[in-house]
């Protein structure tokens, strides 16, 4: 098989089916084994696989066996011995799977047939599993196909890649059209079909429908721009499709009429929408109603074109009796009791006319309209009410709100100045002082000294020692010359008698008056500031024999250190350099 030629019809396929091409090897290998089942001829229980490789173009088509020890079907079994045969080595044993491969050339005509047919029944299917996914989102909406087909039982519509069937009950009346007629179809369902074991069958279906009601509501959306823009609300809608339907709204606005904008001028509005529900010779009728909360008043207008004198109800059975003139039953009943049959639809309860005279003479009692209609205006008002109180709770529940939320809000901002502040204070602050540094102080190095360059005092402590106290004695025999001679030389005993002598005048004299102090003349005053040297002491004088006597004890004290004599032999190993540690 040309690889190239397959891969361009594969992708040929599917843009005009409009699938990928995942989808459509799916399809042709399933087609595939389904055709090669039936050219097997052993029954639908056959395992057949298939494998399609698109780059080399080649299809592999098996049928699977189960290797046994006996075989009990050989339909389904191969033995041992016939899954070994020809092999130098058993490659198959009890519980294998053994497949018979099968060439897709040895296939006959008519087997090629059924791949072909079976393909296009794939095929269906996988469209309709693609339409599942783009129209489940489109169930509830209109829209706009081809007639395909149109019979006296169906009319098929072309919408997109899909074709759906529309049975003649989800038509209006007796419409009919013709092939290439443009129609509007409303999306009610998307389902999936399924078979006994809960696997789909056939593939999703797409229901569509122009009898429902759904149809109906979207024509007046189409065409009434008040209820598209939600101004004026659907409430209800009750439909005979071609012969009658009741529409019940309701305006969100005072200003606006509900009924009116519905009909229109002349009633050109509801005729747009009649002539969209069917080209039969009988035409749709639409009653567009004022829907009320007060059953009553809804039941009243729900009736109509019948005129109701007045009615009772039973709200717990749902149930209602409408008084009406002798002779209107017909009227109110409607063709084949259609008005009847959409009153009880679109209300929810049972209704039963009652003429005028046959209430008389049952003499039953009913409530007449007006009375109805007060209590629907009281009702209104009481709803009104509520309405305003509601909103005025809102409104003050709003303005709370807000209040709560501007607080919130000023108490964040003011949280978020002060925040500023700080940061901007700590940003203008010192730096923190930075804590002391902890210094650690080197172990000195060890003394590298020579013993040559010691001191005298370390090298002969004793010498050393001597020589100190010798300095020492000498100190103190000059201290002591040094005061002889100072008190020899500032002192002497007619000085001190003189003193002794004035400081007995004084202590006689003390008795004495006070005189007031002379003047101090200016010649007295600069002797006083003249400053006065003090005399400076004299150095003892030694004769010639008291030096000699000292240079003898000097000589005398050097020839006593020399007798001392010292071994320093233990002082040399340990400042020697090779012993220094």
């Amino acid at each position: 098989m040309d690889a190239k030629a397959f891969i361009d019809a594969v992708s040929e396929l599917a843009d005009t089916k409009g699938l990928s091409r995942e989808a459509i090897i799916f399809a042709l290998e399933e087609a595939l084994k389904r055709a090669y089942i039936k050219y097997l001829g052993g029954g639908d229980d056959a395992i057949v696989t298939c494998t399609i490789d698109e780059g080399k173009g080649v299809i592999e088509l098996a049928q699977i066996k189960k290797v046994v020890e006996e075989v009990q079907d050989d339909y389904l079994e191969i033995s041992v011995e016939d899954a070994n045969e020809g092999k130098k080595k058993a490659k198959y044993k009890v519980g294998d799977d053994y497949a018979i491969v099968c060439p897709v050339e040895t296939l006959s005509k008519v087997t090629a047939m059924a791949v072909k047919n079976n393909l296009r029944q794939r095929l269906a299917e996988a469209e309709r599993t693609m339409l599942y996914e783009i129209y489940k989102d489109h169930i509830g909406e209109m829209m706009t196909g081809v007639v395909e087909k149109a019979d006296e039982r169906s009319v098929t519509v072309r919408i997109d890649r899909t074709s759906i069937e529309l049975s003649r009950k989800e038509l209006i009346g007796d419409e009919y059209f013709r092939v290439g007629d443009p129609i509007k179809v409303y999306i009610q369902e998307v389902k999936t079909q399924e078979s006994a074991d809960g696997k789909p069958s056939r593939g999703p279906q797409i229901q569509a429908t122009r009898s429902s009601e759904g149809f109906l509501k979207r024509l007046f959306e189409e065409e009434i721009h008040e209820i598209y823009d939600g101004t004026v609300v659907i409430k209800a809608i009750a439909r005979q499709a071609g012969v009658r339907s009741k529409v019940a709204v309701a305006s969100l606005n005072e200003d606006v009429d509900a009924t009116g904008a519905c009909i229109g001028q002349g009633g050109n509005r509801i005729q747009k929408v009649v002539s969209q529900l069917g080209n039969g010779k009988t035409k749709e009728k639409i009653d567009v109603i004022n829907y009320s909360p007060n059953p009553g008043v809804f039941m009243i207008e729900a009736v109509r074109p019948a005129v109701a004198l007045g009615l009772n109800i039973e709200e717990d059975e749902k149930f209602a009796e409408i008084l009406i003139d002798d002779g209107a039953t017909p009227l109110a009943m409607g063709k084949f009791k259609s008005n009847l049959t959409l009153a009880k639809k679109l209300t929810g309860y049972e209704i039963d006319f009652v003429e005028k005279s046959k209430a008389e003479e049952l003499g039953l009692r009913f409530t007449s309209v007006e009375e109805w209609k007060a209590q629907a205006e009281n009702e209104k008002k009481e709803a009104e009410r509520l309405a305003y109180i509601a909103k005025q709770q809102e409104e003050v529940a709003r303005r709370e709100a807000e209040a709560r939320a501007k607080e919130e809000a000023e108490a964040a901002a003011k949280a978020l100045e002060e925040a500023k502040a700080k940061e901007a204070e700590a940003e203008k602050a010192p730096e923190e002082e930075p804590l002391p540094e902890v210094v650690i102080k080197p172990v000195p190095p060890k003394a590298d000294v020579r013993p040559e360059e010691f001191p005298a005092s370390a090298v002969n402590p004793a010498a050393a020692a001597l020589a100190a106290e010798k300095a020492a004695r000498e100190a103190r025999e000059a201290a002591k010359a040094a005061e002889k001679a100072e008190v020899a030389t500032t002192t002497t005993l007619e000085d001190l008698e003189k003193e002794l002598e004035e400081a007995k005048e004084k202590k006689t004299k003390s008795g004495a008056k006070t005189k007031r102090p002379r003047k101090i003349t200016e010649d007295e005053v600069a002797k006083a500031s003249t400053p006065v040297t003090p005399a400076v002491p004299t150095m003892p004088v030694y004769t010639e024999e008291e030096l000699n006597q000292i240079e003898s004890e000097e000589a005398e004290a050097y020839d006593d250190a020399d007798d001392y004599e010292e071994d320093y032999s233990d002082y040399d190993d340990y400042y020697d350099d090779d012993g220094r540690n």
